[in-house]
């Protein structure tokens, strides 16, 4: 009989599938179309044997050796709840329902309640690492009950990516967790990739490089202090050419970026924590006024093009200089994911390891990169208040914070747009500054809804100005 089932045969579902199957593990099939199994199996050579299809649900649950574990990997919202119902009346007490698509949190909190009620135990898990990922070794995030986790950990453990013989897969809270620090790692893929394209934009308007030219500043980069994943596939799509044409794939993309949510969810989550994510809001603003490809150019057309050519006295410093910058984005785009992730953490009471967040996100996820070793060692070293300011963060961004500056005055002063760059920059500076404005907001909280202050000359608080409302 099968070990585990896996309902939704999409791209992630059935790279899984064969992931599974790869590592020794029996995987029932089931699809809402009849025909998706089949084809799985079909196409699976000689792990075909470890695949079993079913065209029902009671077929499908009765294929897998009790107590089962079904992972489903469906769409987020409904979809979830309706395969989750239609398998219900053929489970066990003590089967595990798996989600393991991009859910948002919320959900995955009240289904575990809902079938908790049931007897069914009802995990979130966060996949990351793409199709590729799914097939070879994503980066899994879980959340629920430990002993549930236990139940699947070898499996899950198995199937995941390694960074020096450690699977990147971990329990990282209870109930939606695992789905929340998903959101967060996507939050700080669409603050990555948003200050990627920021330098991309440098480089191509401002500095007027081919997409070649940057291919090979990118592969520079990734033999260094930016060595990530994304920084690696950025240098292999510009260096990619179009068959039909022989252009640059890169200059013929639309560019209207789309998203599915997760980011989203990422800035309202901080919103509604009280916590800072300036740059992760910025980077899912650009990519919604991306989509307004129109009114960009009819706002071109009404205000004129800006001049975006960036005259520099050394080409390589300033190549240099952008090197830095995106270090010094980085690691503000982290801190503020991993501030959120901290926050949530206390405020649900989820205990959720950040050190171990880091170490599984070194290997299998988008987001994977160099010094995710370095995050996760400051935490090991004792409680983090601001990753900024952790070793060795803190000495990085004393010598990467004026490239920083130089980079986005350069480009404001251009045209060229920078909306994540610029929110790092302000999110630092802002960040170090003793003496803030916030005095004079205060005085103004006071003035119109006498919501009081606190003065710097004496104690107390809820004290008010001296008013004249006349």
């Amino acid at each position: 009989m099968a070990e585990i089932g896996v309902v939704g045969l999409g791209v992630m579902g059935a790279n899984l599938a064969l992931n599974m199957a790869e590592k020794g593990h029996g995987v029932a099939l089931f699809d809402r179309a009849d025909e998706k199994a089949g084809t799985v199996v079909g196409s699976a050579g000689t792990l075909a044997p470890m695949l079993e299809p079913a065209v029902a649900q009671r077929d499908f649950v009765a294929a897998i050796r009790a107590p089962r574990p079904v992972i489903l990997l469906v769409p987020a919202g409904a979809a979830v709840d309706a395969a989750a119902d239609a398998l219900l009346p053929f489970l066990s007490p003590g089967d595990i329902i798996i989600d393991a698509g991009n859910s948002n949190f919320r959900d995955t909190r009240r289904r575990s309640q809902v079938y908790a009620a049931k007897g069914i135990d009802f995990l979130g898990i966060g996949v990351s690492g793409g199709e590729d990922g799914a097939r070879n070794g994503p980066s899994i995030m879980s959340g629920g009950q430990p002993e549930s986790w236990q139940r699947i950990a070898p499996i899950m453990n198995d199937i995941a990516a390694k960074f020096e013989g450690e699977p990147c897969a971990a329990r990282v809270g209870p109930e939606g967790a695992g789905h929340f620090v998903k959101t967060i790692h996507n939050g700080i893929e669409y603050a990555d990739m948003e200050m990627i394209a920021e330098i991309y934009g440098i480089l191509r308007d401002g500095l007027g490089m081919a997409p070649a030219e940057m291919a090979e500043i990118f592969a520079a980069w990734n033999g260094g202090r930016l060595k990530s994943y994304l920084i690696e596939i950025t240098a292999t799509v510009l260096d990619a050419h179009d068959p039909a044409t022989g252009k640059p794939i890169v200059d013929l993309i639309l560019d209207k970026a789309g998203q599915k949510g997760t980011g989203r969810w990422a800035t309202m989550e901080a919103e509604d924590l009280g916590v800072p994510a300036t740059v992760i809001e910025a980077a899912v603003a650009a990519r919604a006024l991306s989509a307004e490809k129109e009114r960009r150019v009819a706002a071109e057309a009404l205000f004129g093009a800006a001049k975006r050519k960036i005259d520099v006295s050394d080409r390589n410093a300033f190549i240099d200089d952008l090197e830095r910058a995106l270090l010094a984005g980085k690691i503000v785009a982290y801190a503020e994911g991993f501030a959120v992730m901290a926050k949530a953490s206390e405020t649900w009471n989820w205990e959720t390891p950040l050190g171990t967040v880091a170490k599984i996100w070194r290997a299998g996820c988008i987001i994977r990169s160099v010094f995710l070793d370095d995050i996760a060692a400051a935490y090991a070293a004792g409680p983090v208040v601001d990753l900024i300011t952790a070793p060795p963060f803190a000495e990085t961004m004393k010598a990467t914070h004026d490239s920083l500056r130089r980079t986005v005055s350069a480009a404001v002063l251009a045209g060229i747009p920078v909306p994540a760059l610029s929110a790092a920059l302000a999110r630092f500076d802002l960040g170090r500054t003793a003496r803030s404005t916030a005095n004079l907001i205060q005085a103004e909280r006071d003035f119109f809804g006498a919501h009081g202050f606190e003065r710097t000359d004496r104690e107390g608080t809820g004290l008010h100005g001296p008013w004249s409302k006349t």
